[in-house]
């Protein structure tokens, strides 16, 4: 075989093996695991209170804001904390949407729960009502320097005269759950709780604002 003959040969068996090692990686199963995903879906413990269809009508329409949450916790990413200061994330594990988003509906159904509010709307800015309700998530972490694990959160709050946009009341609302076992699904269980208490909590405070 002459040298041009070898080096051709050697060539195509270059671009054999290369297919075949590209091959191997699309059909050998990847090593890296899927993420699991959580929800927060803390709904009222009551069954929303029904008024009378004439004082339905008499009742002020709340305008809920979207929640907006504060720089670090406005991803899908499940925080947790073993060192003051310092922000870790859950490698195979993440919140089905930001929490941000995720509360809002549930919130709104809080508020409906009370019979407090002729509707509640969850909506963006552009909408108009008597009441509107603000509020950003300030915390939510599970926390490791406790034992056992805790998850921490934090909510702020303001409720303002939708028409003249003055701030009628505000409050910032913390909540702590223990988490069952230091895992995800421990963290997402109290996370769920530290959520039903927060919300029941606005619910009532707003409820009981003069209208």
């Amino acid at each position: 075989m002459t040298p041009w003959n070898n080096r051709r040969a050697a060539h195509t068996l270059v671009v054999l093996c290369a297919v075949a090692l590209s091959a191997c990686s699309v059909l050998k199963p990847s090593n890296t695991e899927p993420p699991a995903f959580y929800a927060l879906n803390a709904t009222p413990t009551t069954a929303p209170a029904r008024a009378p269809d004439s004082a339905t009508r008499t009742l002020p329409t709340l305008v809920i804001t979207p929640t907006r949450a504060a720089a670090g916790f406005d991803s899908q990413r499940i925080i947790f904390v073993r060192n003051a200061h310092q922000v870790e994330y859950f490698a195979h594990s993440e919140w089905v949407d930001t929490p941000a988003r995720m509360l809002g509906p549930l919130l709104a159904a809080h508020m409906q729960a009370t019979g407090a509010f002729g509707a509640v709307v969850l909506t963006p800015a552009g909408a108009t009502g008597d009441l509107r309700l603000e509020t950003e998530i300030i915390q939510l972490q599970h926390n490791f320097q406790t034992s056992p694990s805790r998850v921490q959160l934090t909510l702020r709050a303001f409720l303002l005269d939708d028409k003249t946009r003055r701030v009628l009341a505000w409050r910032e609302f913390r909540a702590e759950a223990p988490a069952a076992s230091d895992t995800p699904q421990g963290g997402v269980a109290a996370a769920n709780q530290a959520v039903q208490t927060v919300s029941t909590e606005l619910a009532q405070f707003v409820a009981a604002q003069p209208k």
